[in-house]
């Protein structure tokens, strides 16, 4: 047979509560909650939070208007702005910190080395072998399709 426990909660107030008993009273559940809620406040509070923050942006429920690019950029065209200053409309880049990267004009792969003879970039020993058997119009083809200074 399945005995019953005997609860100790604050809902079982009955002859075990009254003054004269030996069984201590329940106490009340509030009395409890605060007492854990002040030792847990220390705790689940980080030490870099203010209690003092407030946020400021809890009154403005206005939703953030999205402007089109043509919008910004006749926006910048009609205010004056000086010469240096970067904008949406300026495509303009400053020159690059960083060296330009080399790549071999017969097959594209990065090269490290130039020919002094033709001025071809080339990667492998094997492109230096072809570079040197190409006639000068080829050459001067390659030269012009990388854009290099060609000399006549």
């Amino acid at each position: 047979m399945v005995s019953k426990k005997k609860s100790t909660g604050p809902v079982s107030e009955g002859i075990d509560s009254l003054p004269g008993s030996s069984a201590p009273s329940p106490v009340p559940f509030s009395a409890l909650n605060d007492d854990d809620s002040k030792q847990d406040e220390g705790a689940k509070r980080p030490v870099f939070k203010s209690k003092t923050f407030q946020h400021m942006n809890k009154s403005s429920n206005k939703k953030k208007a999205w402007k089109s690019l043509k919008q910004i950029i006749a926006q910048e065209r009609a205010q004056p702005m000086p010469e240096g200053c970067v904008h949406y409309s300026g495509i303009e880049a400053p020159p690059s910190f960083k060296p330009a990267k080399k790549y071999s004009d017969l097959l594209g792969f990065l090269s490290k080395y130039t020919d002094p003879q033709t001025k071809l970039h080339y990667s492998t020993a094997a492109e230096f072998s072809i570079i040197r058997s190409l006639p000068n119009d080829i050459v001067t083809g390659y030269l012009t399709l990388r854009k290099a200074n060609i000399q006549v």
